[in-house]
């Protein structure tokens, strides 16, 4: 394993009280992603340890974790047309598209390594990546809004197709098929200006916690780890639900594994309690007849752009790390981390994973030295499911104020699109509308073409003028 030199002399225990705190500050945004994502929330849970336990094995970094992202599982659902998939095919189908997903993005990744892809990833444009994360946090605004300002987040969706807002949204995606994001968009722009339709309990609690969320850290002790108030916030909107008898919507009955299932080592004497789904099968799922055309090689460069778009946070949050703390990264194992990872996440049921910014921060904030405070976490959130049944009356409302809170500065106040000067802000900002009204996978790549073509045509329009 990789060790901090300062930290050296602290040994595993510090590893083992720094993975302790993301595990349980981390525990709302695995529901809440989930969510995002479109099955229930506590999918989150009992999918999370696997991935990040094999994430942790093979990264090379003492910091980093990974796991479902607000932009991953926007963009899995996007990618897979995941509302339409649910409604046709219930919940238990989309499952098993969303775990296949992650196996092809896996494959993709691995692949990606061996052909040297890991040193590329670092000449994406920043135009064109800061365009992008605008339009993918968009997008998850869109998906977390309808619970947050709603009993129930289908009411939203009902209302809107049943308006003006529907008929243009109908229209759009009859001229533009591949506009997917058009219907998140009008989701916004309807709620935000019909505050009448509003469910008054659900958004009381969606905008205290954001707002908790959001300004108390200025407030709370210092020696409190990041993401201490997220845990509060819920836990305050947990108590209120259980006391008032809430009557929107709430994470829900979280089952049990059962006691035989899962992995057996050593003749039974050690148990893990995680239920893996046959890989085999996931292959026959049909992904690409339902939701790629038809088209094996759609799906294959969709799950390849989506394996590239995740490396690219990956590469920030290492770069970050090697700059701050001279903590020296392999691009190639880092792509290799994230590969396996979602092979161990389809075999879990989870959707694609990849580096969280967040929890790498609270690894590095709580003084971890190696990639075993990463491992201690996957542990507890394994063998903690039998207790995570707290969770149940928690209220969707502030679940969407965790998402919520980590994007919405940025969606309404864009700084590094504005921050953009000439051709690259018209490329960023070009690439942006694009993510938002479409899909990730489509915004990515008009923005690379936005960028090949303005510097092809930019420098020959001055030599003219001159």
């Amino acid at each position: 394993m990789s060790h901090i030199p300062e930290y050296e002399e602290i040994g595993p225990s510090q590893d083992v009280i720094s993975g302790a705190i993301m595990a349980a500050t981390s525990v709302p945004q695995l529901i809440a992603y989930a969510e995002l994502v479109g099955y229930a929330g506590y999918r989150g849970l009992t999918t999370a340890g696997a991935p990040l336990f094999v994430f942790g094995a093979a990264t090379g970094s003492p910091w980093m974790n990974a796991g479902v992202t607000s932009l991953t599982a926007a963009m899995a659902k996007t990618d897979l047309n995941g509302e339409n998939y649910l409604a046709k095919y219930g919940e238990e189908q989309y499952v098993e598209l969303v775990a296949a997903y992650s196996l092809y993005v896996g494959m993709a990744s691995v692949l990606m390594a061996f052909v040297g892809f890991g040193r590329m990833a670092s000449y994406v444009p920043t135009s064109v990546k800061v365009g992008f994360k605008w339009g993918c946090e968009l997008g998850v605004f869109a998906s977390a809004l309808p619970n947050g300002l709603y009993a129930f987040g289908s009411t939203l969706k009902a209302t809107v197709a049943a308006s003006a807002f529907g008929e243009v949204v109908a229209s759009v995606k009859q001229t533009i098929p591949g506009a997917t994001g058009i219907s998140g968009c009008a989701n916004i722009v309807f709620a935000l200006t019909h505050p009448q339709t509003w469910s008054a309990s659900a958004a009381s609690i969606f905008f205290c916690c954001t707002v908790f969320v959001m300004h108390s850290k200025a407030y709370l002790p210092k020696s409190l780890p990041p993401g201490s108030e997220v845990v509060m916030a819920t836990a305050a909107a947990t108590a209120y639900s259980i006391y008032n008898n809430y009557d929107g919507g709430v994470v829900g009955e979280i089952p049990t594994i059962d006691s035989d299932a899962g992995l057996s080592f050593l003749g039974g004497t050690i148990r893990v309690p995680v239920e893996l789904m046959d890989i085999k099968a996931l292959l026959s799922v049909p992904i690409a007849e339902r939701c790629f055309g038809g088209s094996l090689a759609k799906l294959l460069v969709t799950a390849g752009v989506f394996s590239a778009i995740n490396f690219l946070s990956i590469v920030g949050i290492c770069s970050g790390f090697e700059s701050d703390n001279g903590v020296k990264w392999s691009a190639s194992r880092e792509l290799v981390a994230q590969g396996v990872s979602n092979l161990a996440a389809a075999a879990s049921g989870s959707a694609p994973v990849s580096g969280s910014m967040s929890r790498s921060l609270v690894s590095r904030m709580t003084g971890a030295s190696s990639q075993f405070a990463c491992l201690t976490t996957a542990l507890l959130w394994i063998y903690m499911m039998p207790y995570m049944s707290v969770m149940s009356p928690t209220p969707k409302a502030a679940l969407s104020a965790v998402i919520v809170s980590a994007v919405v500065k940025n969606v309404f106040l864009p700084k590094k699109i504005m921050a953009l000067r000439g051709v690259d802000f018209v490329v960023g900002a070009s690439t942006a509308a694009c993510t938002a009204i479409t899909s990730p996978t489509l915004g990515f790549g008009a923005g690379l073409i936005l960028h090949v073509l303005a510097r092809v045509l930019v420098p020959q329009t001055k030599e003219k003028k001159q």
